[in-house]
């Protein structure tokens, strides 16, 4: 008897320490994925702020909190399922389609480089779509539609998500697809909700931050540094907005150079690697010498490319007006 139940507690420690080490697996593999998809979460950081400009301080939080329930909404329900199903039916669409999210990536990064350079000077910020939403919000508050406004910026919102989670999910879906299903789909869940608190939660402190600020800045004992936490908030949107755009350009071009070399076209990833091989040997930065080569190329071609693709889409609405007005 006393046997049978060291055999049994024997195999239920087995068992534990199985689902210990796949705990650790899903830990390990979400941790890889999510920095995989570092570009995209910057950029998410970035966007997410911008939504609640101008909206009364004792609605930012409840909007931020809906928009990263539609997030997970997102993530969970609509995307996870869809990618599971492509990896199971037709995996050999997930390079072309990670190659597609790519171009995205892109053309978003260098259109907003673009955007500041022909625009230099000019006070354009107030006609993004951000912050119409914001005076939208701001007008129908005014006017007693507040809630509408609201629901209208949160749908917008979780709109915009869709693309970004969706770029999200199908990178880390890329590291994980030789896992078996199972495993597969633990670690996408573990990485679709560790992003959206790590993301959602910075994105919470940052619109609080003056708040913050002014409260401390109201004693003396902390004046200085909230003084420091409200001039530093609008430094921070402006450089998180800019490693937004160049992580944008680095992932959206590694995308494009691996994808190009699965494809059969290998000479751009051996560029990315004969440039960063060069310094591989230097003593103490040697590695950090070889990322750094790989990820300027990357940024490079997704520059390039990011360009190519605003050239088109600029000469597709040129003939879509062009054929309207002859129309």
């Amino acid at each position: 008897m006393s046997g049978g139940l060291v055999a049994l507690l024997d195999d239920i420690a087995a068992i534990a320490r199985m689902a210990a080490a796949s705990v650790d697996d899903v830990a390990v593999g979400a941790a890889k994925t999510s920095a995989k998809a570092a570009g995209v979460v910057v950029d998410d950081a970035a966007v997410t702020p911008q939504y609640v400009s101008g909206v009364e301080p004792a609605r930012e939080l409840p909007i931020i909190r809906k928009i990263a329930t539609g997030s997970i909404f997102n993530k969970l329900v609509i995307i996870l399922p869809l990618a599971l199903l492509l990896s199971a039916v037709a995996p050999f669409l997930l390079t072309p389609l990670l190659m597609v999210g790519g171009t995205y990536l892109c053309y978003e990064g260098a259109e907003k480089i673009w955007h500041k350079l022909t625009h230099r000077g000019d006070e354009e910020s107030s006609t993004t779509d951000q912050d119409a939403h914001a005076k939208a919000s701001q007008e129908n508050e005014q006017s007693g539609k507040g809630g509408d406004a609201e629901k209208q910026l949160v749908r917008s919102a979780i709109v915009t998500d869709f693309i970004l989670s969706t770029e999200i999910m199908v990178i880390s879906l890329n590291e994980v697809i030789s896992e078996p299903l199972l495993m597969r789909t633990a670690i996408l869940i573990a990485v679709a909700l560790f992003i959206t608190v790590a993301v959602y939660g910075v994105v919470g402190l940052i619109v609080k931050m003056d708040d913050i600020g002014l409260r401390l800045a109201q004693k003396p004992a902390t004046q200085k540094f909230g003084r420091f936490l409200v001039n530093a908030m609008p430094k921070l949107l402006s450089i998180l907005t800019i490693v937004g755009v160049f992580a944008m350009l680095w992932v959206g071009g590694h995308i494009l150079i691996v994808g190009a070399d699965e494809l059969g076209w290998h000479m751009p990833l051996q560029l990315a690697h004969g440039l960063g091989h060069r310094f591989i040997d230097i003593p103490a930065v040697g590695g950090v010498l070889n990322w750094l080569g790989e990820t300027v190329v990357a940024m490079i071609v997704g520059l390039l490319w990011g360009l190519v693709v605003i050239a088109v889409v600029a000469a597709v609405k040129a003939t879509v007006r062009t054929f309207r007005s002859q129309s």
